[in-house]
């Protein structure tokens, strides 16, 4: 059943599944009225990684102001929205029941209706926004899509904007992951991504002959392999060989070599699973989505192959790459206009009089 009155008015969208606290406003399923987004960034990075405990705090101690100033940049009230829809998987369980319960709030408060919203359909919904370069559109579909994240590197075949078929999945670590070891291992800091992209940028890609994993005869990915072989060679190159592997004792430009060459591998190995995707499938056209695909080496390796072999390729500004409330409203609109609510186990509010 198709919920009409839903989609003719803005969607709000709510995003707590790790460290960032966001919410959005998003009309049409594409036309962005407001995001708001408050990192924790500076306070994890005291830490090495996310803590989950210390990020599900922040987040009930800012997602209610943040709510406030979303609506307020939007220039709406709640009579103004047409529904709710909340990241509530997979993610932090802490960060999630956070933002899920508050949504359940607003629900119960206003009588929205609720969706929620898968966190990886939420950043293939990205590549809907308005603002992005070439946005996709329905009638583009369908499309292969390039999930790549912290937590998660999937292929997809999307045939509608609610409508998966999974080609593809990580075995072992995702592209995100083996970043951000490999920035531990290197000393790079945190953030791991953009830190190892910015060292790179010193060095040269061939200094190192690190693998391309391959599984055999799927689309699957392997990272750990990668991130074991960057391992073993800050061993052989580091004078000190007990411990953990750091590579504290190596120079400046070695480092940047150990980086640029890693990074080359795993966009490789990301571009030619993605290329043999569309290949396999037929299906010209490309999106990339995730924190991952802020990555400027993999925009512009995925950009050039789709160019020779012909095929449209989208990917979201960098702002929607990384978690963000906007693509969960166009994900939560596209939910709405296709099937009743769900509202989170909340019918009994529905019921109660008013």
């Amino acid at each position: 059943m198709t919920c009409t009155s839903a989609s003719e008015k803005p969607i709000l969208g709510i995003e707590t599944s790790c460290d960032e606290t966001a919410v959005a406003v998003v009309a049409g399923g594409r036309r962005v009225v407001s995001s708001v987004i408050a990192s924790q960034e500076q306070i994890h990075a005291l830490f090495g990684g996310v803590v989950p405990e210390i990020a599900s705090r922040q987040h009930t101690e800012i997602l209610v102001s943040v709510t406030e100033q979303a609506l307020q940049e939007a220039s709406s009230t709640w009579s103004d929205l047409g529904g709710i829809a909340v990241t509530n998987g997979p993610g932090l369980i802490g960060s999630l029941l956070v933002g899920v319960s508050s949504a359940k709030a607003y629900h119960a408060a206003t009588g929205l209706p609720l969706v929620g919203v898968n966190h990886l359909q939420a950043h293939v919904s990205a590549n809907f926004a308005d603002v992005c370069d070439i946005p996709l559109h329905e009638a583009d579909l369908p499309a292969i899509c390039l999930v790549v994240s912290g937590g998660h590197t999937d292929l997809m075949l999307l045939r509608q904007p609610t409508q998966y078929e999974l080609l593809g999945m990580t075995r072992d670590d995702a592209a995100g992951e083996a970043f951000d070891k490999a920035a531990r291992v290197l000393d790079l800091g945190y953030p791991g991504g953009p830190a190892v992209s910015q060292a790179a940028e010193l060095g040269d890609p061939a200094a190192f002959a690190f693998p391309r994993p391959q599984v055999a005869d799927t689309l699957d990915f392997s990272f750990s392999g990668l991130k074991t072989a960057l391992i073993r060679q800050v061993q052989q190159l580091s004078p000190q060989k007990q411990g953990r592997p750091s590579a504290k004792h190596l120079d400046r430009q070695t480092v940047a070599d150990l980086a640029a060459a890693f990074q080359a591998a795993a966009v490789d190995t990301l571009v030619r699973n993605s290329m043999e995707a569309v290949k396999q499938t037929g299906v010209a056209r490309l999106a990339i989505s995730g924190g991952v695909a802020a990555n400027q080496l993999l925009r512009e390796r995925l950009s050039h192959q789709c160019k020779l072999a012909g095929v449209a390729f989208h990917c979201p500004p960098l702002e929607l790459c990384t978690d963000n409330a906007v693509m969960v409203a166009i994900a939560g609109y596209h939910m709405l206009r296709t099937r009743e609510p769900d509202n989170l186990n909340l019918d009994v509010f529905s019921a109660m009089p008013r």
